[in-house]
């Protein structure tokens, strides 16, 4: 088994999801729990099939985001794994859920907008997705300011009232 680290390759202010998922029909299901989650959605969707053809399955509606996500599902080249790539101004927490919900998703890994490492075991069979380096370690412990600061940002941005 050969270890591998796979950066993550997007402009810092898209988000990304990665997950796993077990059907073909993956592409399909989260293309409509995204489009239906979030009216004029832009996303870019790969899926890498690990039967078959064993080809990067795909869908969205920004040619950009596509192709990133085309790119990184290749450089990752995990069966069964998949990325959707988010528009500047749309988030995960708006599309998590949904994504959840399709049955055929096994699970999340994350959903970040942080530079991104995917650690990738390979065999002789294929390769796995064994976890992700989502950011930057912690520099210590939040304070009084650092408490204040956490709560006014969210209620900035809309999340708190």
């Amino acid at each position: 088994m050969e270890l591998k680290i796979v950066p993550i390759e997007k402009p810092e202010a898209v988000n990304v999801i990665i997950g796993q998922s077990h059907f073909i029909k993956t592409v399909e299901d989260i293309h409509e729990a995204l489009v239906t989650s979030v009216p004029g959605i832009r996303f870019g969707l790969a899926f890498c099939e690990a039967s078959g053809a064993c080809l990067v399955r795909w869908s969205g509606t920004d040619p950009d985001l596509i192709t990133m996500a085309q790119k990184n599902a290749l450089a990752v080249g995990a069966g069964h794994a998949f990325f959707v790539f988010l528009g500047e101004g749309y988030y995960p927490i708006n599309v998590l859920k949904a994504i959840q919900a399709v049955p055929e998703v096994c699970r999340i890994f994350c959903a970040t907008a942080n530079p991104l490492q995917v650690i990738v075991a390979e065999t002789e069979q294929g390769r796995g997705i064994l976890g992700v380096i989502d950011g930057s370690s912690p520099k210590g412990i939040e304070d009084e300011e650092g408490i204040a600061w956490r709560k006014g940002f969210l209620r900035r941005i809309g999340y708190k009232a």
